[in-house]
């Protein structure tokens, strides 16, 4: 069953959900969490308390309000939009990310977010 959770970025606050892989739920683990996002593109990336390597979610091939886990820079990745590796609409990961849910609501709002100090995820 998904983990409901809330993502709040400067003053734009989004439901999501995390799935129910053991990496998604190690991360529920963590929750709330708050930290100071870093921007790739329309990507908010961060670094999460959690270690991990790919799983059987890891892609390269994600959408706009996918939520992954990038394990080189054990980070949480929130994709709203192209990244500078796109060549279309779509977001494009530096590399291979890991899957844990997606944003319920309309992630493009999150580039109202950009420059946004803190971001935080807590559950629902």
């Amino acid at each position: 069953m998904p983990t409901p959770i809330k993502i709040t970025a400067g003053s734009v606050s989004l439901t999501a959900e995390l799935d129910d892989t053991a990496l998604a739920k190690a991360v529920a683990a963590k929750l709330p969490f708050e930290t100071a996002p870093n921007e790739w593109g329309d990507e908010f990336y961060f670094g999460f308390p959690v270690q991990s390597g790919l799983d059987e979610t890891a892609t390269q091939k994600v959408k706009v309000g996918d939520i992954g886990f990038w394990p080189p820079g054990n980070a949480m990745a929130i994709f709203f939009g192209p990244t500078p590796m796109s060549s279309g609409p779509d977001p494009v990961p530096a590399s291979a990310v890991c899957l844990l849910g997606r944003i319920t609501g309309d992630a493009t709002l999150l580039r109202k977010a950009s420059g946004a100090g803190r971001i935080r995820i807590e559950k629902v």
